[in-house]
């Protein structure tokens, strides 16, 4: 058997924070620039992300950070803590990129609470990107669905839609004042979760939509327990092809990311098994 190719190791890149905006009571933009970007691309997919290093409290290294000779030379508790973000927009012109975090408050997480103090000026070191989807012109139609996590992808995603491309979009946010603007003609149906679990009410939406004729290029993403629900629904009931649809959760209710990340696989594989076996 041969070997497979070796793994490459994803580029480390050096963004310099140019402008913060709040975008919605718990959505903050921060876009990055400066020449630690100059190497940086992204444009094949709209879902499009990038590893984000945040220090150690109490701990500096050297920038861009070289992730795989910290981890060498380092104990783990002083690694630098890694968050997983999409990639809102990315000038290459400017070779500006714009993320978009959700704000839990100013002091729960890593990554929210650094947007919420951000300044220009500050720096910030990511590896990627990386990426798997973008909508495919000759798709009959798109459905896409997904909460605030997923909402980057999904807005990118419905601006990148060929002309007369037809598309369903449901996005579940807390309430109304989370809603954005996108600049897209596709049908964006705005759901809010009010004190709901999240991604009921987007489960309920899929199901109810009435399927357009044709095969649909889905996109769900988001907590992971809704997304269990409808790729259940999807690829049992209605029978779409497994290679139309790009269905993953991008986090898990109880959890952060570490830990969602060390189980994400074994989740995964038993959500399929259980789907293989109805």
């Amino acid at each position: 058997m041969a070997e497979r190719p070796a793994r490459r190791a994803p580029k480390a890149h050096l963004g310099q924070v140019v402008h913060t905006e709040q975008l919605t009571p718990h959505m903050r933009r921060v876009i990055l620039g400066g020449p630690g970007l100059a190497a940086f691309e992204a444009g094949t997919c709209t879902d499009h992300y990038v590893k984000l290093l945040f220090t150690p409290e109490g701990k500096s290294y050297s920038e861009p950070v070289d992730v795989a000779a910290l981890r060498e030379s380092l104990p783990r508790e002083q690694w630098p803590v890694t968050r997983t973000y999409t990639v809102r927009a990315f000038d290459p012109a400017t070779r500006e990129l714009t993320l978009d975090f959700v704000i839990h408050g100013d002091s729960e997480g890593v990554a929210g609470p650094w947007a919420l103090r951000a300044v220009p000026g500050d720096t910030l070191c990511m590896l990627g990107p990386g990426g798997a989807y973008a909508p495919e012109p000759a798709a009959d139609w798109h459905l896409l669905a997904g909460d605030e996590s997923a909402l980057p992808a999904i807005a990118a995603a419905l601006e990148a839609l060929p002309d007369g491309a037809r598309a369903h979009a449901f996005v579940e946010v807390a309430d109304p004042a989370e809603e954005q603007k996108i600049t897209s003609a596709a049908d964006v149906v705005w759901l809010h979760r009010g004190e709901r679990p999240v991604g009921e009410a987007l489960v309920a939406a899929v199901r109810g939509l009435d399927f357009p004729a044709g095969t649909p290029q889905v996109f769900v993403h988001g907590e992971a327990h809704f997304v269990k629900e409808l790729r259940r629904h999807l690829r049992l009931e209605r029978e779409i092809p497994r290679e139309s649809l790009s269905i993953s959760g991008y986090w898990r209710l109880g959890h952060n990311e570490d830990g969602w990340q060390a189980s994400k696989r074994e989740w995964n594989a038993a959500v399929e098994q259980e789907q293989e076996n109805r």
